[in-house]
């Protein structure tokens, strides 16, 4: 993150109003709610995960064992049951 001089940005009636609350001191400006992204979803790891997840529980559905699934996805028994068993996420 890079750091503004303020009187640079802003003009000068707001920049006095900021300096009424705080003064000298760093503030952050939040993004707003909505520009926030959630994980993956700029580089496409979510779509992608979620492609492997609904292929492993389709690959479960058919009849290939958990252990089978682990080594073939290189997962955790645990994460393997957490796929296969969740309701669909």
């Amino acid at each position: 993150m890079k750091y503004i001089n303020a009187d640079t940005i802003f003009p000068e009636e707001l920049l006095k109003e900021i300096q009424r609350h705080i003064s000298g001191g760093l503030i952050y400006i939040p993004r707003p709610k909505d520009a926030h992204k959630k994980w993956g979803e700029n580089s496409g790891g979510r779509r992608i995960v979620r492609e492997r997840n609904d292929e492993i529980r389709q690959l479960f559905a058919a009849g290939t064992t958990i252990d089978q699934l682990a080594d073939q996805y290189c997962l955790s028994i645990d994460s393997i049951k957490k796929i296969v068993y969740c309701k669909k996420g």
